[in-house]
């Protein structure tokens, strides 16, 4: 394996299973960047050495870096070298951030970031033992893991979480939306060869019967040879007509509209006319129907008049099955341009009869029946309660196919999806996902939004309080580590051991002494310098700083100034 090999290996390995694009690289090689830039600057503060900064910096880039690798392991390590290297103490920001979101299982991330927690403690104890306050510090510490690992951690879980499920439920919406599409254009093909069967039985055997009475009047020798003549077109035409009727029955089959349906002289065996026989077989079957015709009757072609009959056995169906003992009215009105079958029933008297057994494809196959004749049908609630079918049927044929050319009419009825949207097929305006994820981020409504949010702010301002409490407690603990009185200052003389001053003296391991032995007069060369504050003016502002400086075991120098 070569060198190119190699490091295309090794940089596979680094970015993981995420795909890590140039813009990625470039992000976390900038993101190192500004954490190392602003860990020097906490270095300087706390006069750390060039080693210790180097070392911060280096941390700060490798961390970033294979946190998209090893999460569990960066956020662990970061956070215990952040104890011992105070330029590297920020990068447990994005540790947290990236090991919440990345680290699977419950489990696994309470245990990494537990052990996280303990490394830190357990380190900060053992780093401030000489201070002599372990509670203090471990309260301390404690508050600042939680503000800067842990709720980075938690708000970066719950943020891949909403997206996860934002995404789950896009492709949900989708995959259920094509299945209903799917299911509605299987059942208009079981609708259409339900058409071309009742066509076949229907005019395929009245054209069967003239082609053969006018094949046999063809050869009766009582005709005349114009008669002849007259009876053998008859029967070339009844021909014909079964060829087309046999192509039309074939196209509607293979599920392709026929650009224009076949009429019969005759009307259908079951049409407007057939509605009154269905009207009383429910009535004698002890069934409250009700039969209006408002109007001028007016004759309907054969296509348009089967689908009348279809629509009302359907909706007589429908409320024998979801409204038993209901009272159904069933009206016929002749507009000007179209008749209008409506049936409707009231709501269920008694008990319901629990679950129906329905396919759910009957309306469906009405749709297209109705549309394939250049109708259309409406079903829906009534007022009052009850349903309501009404079909509206023009007169005379329309081809199949001409209204969809209007915007929103694809062949596809509207189908809302989970979320209340509108999906019309073939050029329907797409999902407002956005309003979905305000609605993932509002949970029951407005004001579970609200009350998230205004948890989220009490706690960090709770946490931050907390956090400002204890470095208040802190700051005061550690006074009496930084500052002396004028007299303890003039009591110390130059030559004394410096075991003996030191041991006069507080530690000087405070905050706020932090760079005072750099400030005022040059420090003696080589030599380790203690700066401590005066009791009378320790505050904000210029104060009188006492520095005491050794060397070779002894105490070399001893300065008072004012510093800032």
């Amino acid at each position: 394996m070569d060198v190119t090999a190699k490091t295309r290996a090794g940089r596979d390995w680094l970015k993981g299973p995420e795909p890590w694009t140039r813009r990625m690289l470039a992000g976390d090689l900038a993101l190192a960047g500004v954490l190392a830039l602003l860990g020097l600057g906490v270095e300087e503060l706390d006069n750390g050495s060039a080693a210790r900064m180097l070392a911060g910096v280096v941390a700060v880039v490798l961390l970033t870096l294979l946190r998209r690798r090893l999460p569990v392991l960066t956020l662990v390590i970061g956070s215990a070298v952040g104890v011992y290297l105070p330029g590297a103490f920020l990068v447990a920001i994005p540790l947290g951030w990236s090991a919440g979101r990345r680290i699977i299982g419950v489990g696994r991330a309470l245990g990494a970031f537990t052990t996280a927690f303990v490394a830190v403690v357990v380190l900060n104890v053992v780093k401030e033992w000489s201070q002599g306050r372990p509670l203090l510090i471990i309260v301390f510490s404690t508050l600042m893991f939680l503000a800067t690992v842990v709720m980075p951690g938690l708000a970066s879980r719950y943020w891949s979480q909403r997206n996860t499920l934002l995404r789950a439920l896009q492709e949900r919406n989708g995959r259920l939306l094509r299945e209903r599409a799917m299911v509605a254009g299987q059942a208009r093909l079981r609708e259409r060869q339900r058409i071309a069967q009742d066509m076949h039985d229907s005019l395929g055997h009245q054209l069967a019967l003239i082609s053969v009475h006018t094949g046999a009047l063809e050869v009766d020798p009582a005709l005349t040879d114009r008669q002849r003549e007259a009876v053998g077109v008859l029967r070339e035409a009844s021909v014909a007509a079964m060829h087309e009727l046999r192509e039309v029955v074939g196209i509607l089959r293979d599920g392709v509209e026929a650009p224009q349906l076949v009429e019969e002289a005759q009307p259908a065996a079951r049409g407007v006319a057939g509605i009154t026989g269905l009207v009383e077989a429910a009535r004698s079957a002890g069934t409250d129907v009700r039969l209006t015709t408002t109007g001028r009757p007016r004759p309907l072609v054969a296509a348009c008049d089967h689908a009348a009959y279809r629509i009302a056995q359907e909706g007589l169906t429908n409320a024998y099955k979801h409204a038993p003992g209901a009272p159904i009215t069933v009206e016929l009105r002749y507009e000007d341009d179209s008749l209008v079958v409506e049936i409707a029933n009231g709501p269920v008297a008694g008990p319901g009869a629990g679950e129906v057994v329905s396919g759910g494809q009957g309306l469906t196959g009405l749709r297209e029946r109705a549309r394939l004749v250049g109708g259309m049908v409406h079903a829906g609630t009534a007022e009052g309660g009850g349903f309501r079918v009404a079909g509206v049927l023009p007169y005379g044929t329309e081809p199949a196919g001409a209204r969809e050319n209007g915007a929103g009419a694809a062949g596809l009825d509207e189908v809302a999806d989970d979320f209340g949207q509108q999906a019309l097929g073939i050029g329907a305006a797409p999902v407002d996902w956005a309003a979905v994820d305000r609605k993932l981020l509002r949970g029951s409504g407005r004001s579970g939004g609200v009350a998230l949010g205004c948890g989220i702010a009490v706690a960090a301002l709770v946490v931050l309080l907390i956090v400002i409490g204890a470095a208040v407690a802190l700051l005061v603990g550690s006074v009496s580590d930084a500052t002396i009185s004028r007299a303890e200052y003039d009591g110390v003389q130059v030559g004394e051991p410096e075991d003996t001053v030191r041991s006069r003296l507080p530690s000087g391991d405070s905050i706020l002494t932090e760079g005072l032995d750099r400030k005022g007069p040059p420090r003696p060369r080589g030599a380790t310098c203690v700066a401590l504050l005066a009791e009378e003016d320790s505050g904000l502002g210029a104060n009188s700083v006492f520095r005491f400086c050794f060397e070779d075991g002894k105490l070399v120098d001893k300065q008072a100034y004012q510093a800032e």
